[in-house]
């Protein structure tokens, strides 16, 4: 509270006067980041890119948005006592519809052969594991801006595994009798040209 009242300049008892207690404020507080996180994977139905891409930019999202509600995105990581039963609900109703969005994803993406990995959801919770331990050192404030810092997440092994960077599958090397044959037909081009 003592955060809560420096922050907006105002006294306790005014706070008080529009909520009826602490969990109704800690809940207040804690709700607007969880929507921010937990729709980072909606999309429009008309949205026609690759899932592979609005999987990056679905990280993105997620990242910011976690950094930009610091520090009440990271209260369910750190308090997740100071729930009622009903705000819980709520909170595991929009996370499994997260989680289905971003699997869907996942699976799409690998079907289309821009991503590989093993298990979807063990992968997406691999991925959506940032917030746990953020809170432990981000600072905003900090030497680094924003979206330098998310730039820098997006590397982490776990999200980059299934971010942006499409599986580049390694290209076939050609056997000598491939190379010999591609050669021959590259001089038989260029002798071609010279009579032109």
């Amino acid at each position: 509270m003592e955060q809560i009242v420096a922050t907006l300049g105002m006294t306790k008892p005014f706070v008080y006067y529009y909520f009826r207690n602490k969990q109704e404020i800690f809940e207040t507080l804690s709700w607007a980041p969880t929507v921010a996180c937990f729709t980072s994977m909606d999309f429009l139905e008309d949205d026609l890119r690759p899932a592979h891409v609005k999987l990056e930019e679905g990280l993105r999202r997620l990242i910011g948005a976690t950094l930009t509600h610091y520090p009440s995105a990271f209260f369910p990581y750190r308090e997740p006592q100071g729930y009622r039963p009903e705000y819980r609900a709520a909170q595991t109703e929009i996370a499994q519809h997260f989680y289905e969005r971003m699997c869907a994803l996942l699976e799409q993406g690998r079907a289309d052969g821009m991503l590989e990995f093993n298990e979807t959801k063990i992968t997406a919770l691999a991925a959506c594991s940032l917030p746990g331990f953020l809170f432990n050192w981000y600072r905003p404030d900090g030497r680094l801006p924003q979206e330098a810092v998310v730039e820098e997440l997006r590397s982490w092994p776990a999200v980059s595994s299934v971010c942006a960077r499409a599986a580049k599958r390694p290209q076939r090397r050609a056997c000598p009798a491939e190379r010999s044959a591609e050669k021959q037909e590259k001089c038989s081009q260029n002798k071609s040209y010279k009579r032109l």
